[in-house]
């Protein structure tokens, strides 16, 4: 299991209301990465049984807690459709459960987050390997903020860099075609 416990920064460098094309570019960007320790993790602002149902049953042991008023949560074995809005999370799961989950998520602003063990040696600007610490790529489906508190129709995708690294995230938007489209932001881990 990866451990990178600090904050990254994230940078946009895709909005598109075509889910599978986020999902290309999240895939493009992970070429360019050192994968050879991936893991994803998952985060959803979940209103309806309708959109909880099907995430429930990819992830019946994922942590929940009540978003809005209420203490509901799965640490007091409450039960995540008796208190909805929920949030709802799960860490350190298989590659494998992207597309799934990608395909489950509905009308929920959700994040889905590749973590893998650094970005390349960029030296053109300057900058050597990158560490874990950092080396994320995010798609927020249904959403334009990785809070998931700014609802869309459209998908967004993130690079996560380290902060003295910030001229990495347009570096590695170029490596696939594309450029930042927004401010470098604090990243919620």
């Amino acid at each position: 299991m990866l451990l990178a416990m600090a904050n990254s920064y994230a940078q946009p460098v895709l909005r598109t209301p075509d889910l599978a094309e986020a999902w290309r570019t999240a895939a493009r960007l992970l070429e360019v990465a050192d994968t050879s320790e991936l893991e994803v993790d998952f985060d959803a602002r979940v209103r309806s049984a309708e959109d909880l149902e099907p995430l429930m049953s990819l992830l019946p042991h994922a942590d929940w807690w009540a978003d809005g008023p209420g203490p509901g949560s799965s640490a007091r074995g409450d039960s995540p459709m008796e208190h909805l809005p929920v949030r709802l999370s799960s860490w350190g799961m298989g590659p494998d459960m992207a597309g799934p989950l990608l395909a489950a998520v509905g009308a929920s602003p959700a994040a889905i987050r590749w973590d893998f063990s650094g970005w390349p040696e960029a030296p053109d600007i300057g900058l050597g390997t990158g560490g874990t610490r950092g080396a994320y790529v995010t798609v927020c489906v249904n959403a334009r903020d990785l809070d998931l508190t700014e609802p869309a129709t459209d998908h967004t995708v993130f690079v996560h860099v380290k902060q003295v690294e910030a001229e990495r995230a347009p570096w590695l938007a170029a490596q696939v075609g594309l450029r930042v489209i927004g401010e470098l932001v604090m990243a919620p881990l």
